[in-house]
């Protein structure tokens, strides 16, 4: 069963269109990387300084395949080199979570 490495980041809400552009630049560079991109989630009620990042791979290993490649592509190069340049991060962390088997992707029915 895959890992996912959950990314949580604090963001300054009144950059949150930059926070946005640098997820939106993820979207091809991850996958291109070798992890299986869930999504990056922004604010929409409530908090309005939180953000997440979802990627899964198949395991530990693979997740340190994906950073080598990571670093070694131009791509992600730019798109950390405009998170250091735009300073809409203000924290990040990370924790690597495994589903419960039983849990895993449970769909609710239709409406009869």
């Amino acid at each position: 069963m895959k890992i996912t490495c959950f990314i949580q980041y604090k963001i300054d809400p009144h950059r949150a269109g930059e926070f946005e552009r640098y997820a939106e630049n993820w979207g091809s560079i991850i996958p291109e990387c070798g992890g299986d991109l869930i999504g990056y989630f922004m604010p929409h009620e409530g908090t309005n300084d939180v953000a997440y990042g979802l990627i899964s791979f198949d395991s530990l290993a693979d997740y340190e395949k994906y950073r080598s490649r990571l670093k070694a592509d131009e791509a992600g190069r730019r798109n950390f080199e405009f998170a250091q340049s735009h300073p809409f991060i203000q924290q990040e962390q990370r924790t690597f979570l495994r589903p419960v088997s039983a849990t895993y992707l449970k769909r609710g029915g239709q409406p009869q």
